[in-house]
């Protein structure tokens, strides 16, 4: 039996010093959140009278429930498109081995090497063109885009490793490469799936700078641009900015707690692939 020894204190200590280290700002984050507004207690001290006054009023004066909604729309929208496109992509990619399979394969993995900033002028030009600015759309658009090549680099690597032996089968069955694809394959690949869509939801749902160069002078809002509306030239106001992040993260965090699994699954089988 291993005893407890001074060196277990030690890592034992040190992992409870990071995990103090990691909950410091969800204790600011919650004190400040229930802060009356003249409140006269240090900043990072608890609250002398704590409110749940700062939630509602977020909610009324911030327009939260409508930014929900379209922050909500957004996020099923990009992540059933992202994983629809990106696992259709990445299929006959990782089975052809052809030179210009290879090739395009190579041109999406370009995508996560080159700054998405490069592209912030042309694709709001494009996006002008086309009549989507100010438009929930456009923003899908942009974020689909945005997303497919890390997708297409999961989904490829883990089709990779699945044995060729059941598309095989589905084949000598009759079935036509879509069929194969969508009875065979997609179900296999179904830890992936979770991954793409977790990791692509919570980066479409914190996602402000997409909404708020093609969502300005709309009346549209996604959460993240609503809670920026608390921000004015002069001040700001703390209580509700802390009130609103709080609204904001409750739904992707619940998501995510259901789905975390999925995200170490994917990446383990991706790893092994």
């Amino acid at each position: 039996m291993n005893r407890y020894t001074w060196r277990t204190a030690i890592l034992e200590g040190s992992m409870v010093l990071v995990g103090l280290l990691f909950l410091f700002p969800i204790y600011v984050l919650v004190i400040l959140s229930l802060k009356a507004p003249g409140d006269q207690s240090a900043k990072l001290a608890p609250p002398l009278q704590p409110t749940l006054q700062n939630f509602s009023d977020a909610w009324q004066q911030g327009g939260l429930g409508g930014a929900l909604m379209n922050s909500f729309i957004v996020t099923v929208v990009t992540v059933a498109l992202t994983v629809v496109l990106a696992a259709a992509a990445a299929y006959p990619l990782s089975r052809l081995g052809t030179r210009w399979s290879r090739f395009t394969y190579l041109g999406f993995l370009a995508g996560l090497l080159l700054p998405a900033q490069l592209a912030l002028l042309p694709l709001y030009q494009t996006i002008r063109d086309l009549g989507l600015l100010g438009t929930l759309a456009g923003v899908i658009i942009v974020n689909v885009g945005g997303g497919m090549p890390f997708s297409i680099f999961l989904y490829a690597g883990f089709m990779r490793a699945l044995p060729a032996e059941y598309e095989e089968a589905a084949a000598v069955d009759g079935a036509h490469a879509f069929r194969t694809f969508w009875a065979v394959v997609f179900p296999l690949v179904q830890p992936i799936t979770g991954t793409v869509i977790i990791l692509t939801a919570v980066a479409t749902w914190n996602d402000f700078l997409t909404p708020l160069l093609y969502l300005s002078g709309s009346d549209q809002q996604t959460i993240t641009v609503a809670v920026y509306g608390f921000v004015g030239q002069y001040g700001a106001q703390w209580n509700l900015i802390f009130a609103g992040i709080i609204i904001s993260i409750l739904p992707i965090l619940i998501a995510y707690f259901f789905m975390q699994k999925y995200i170490v699954q994917g990446f383990a089988g991706g790893l092994k692939g």
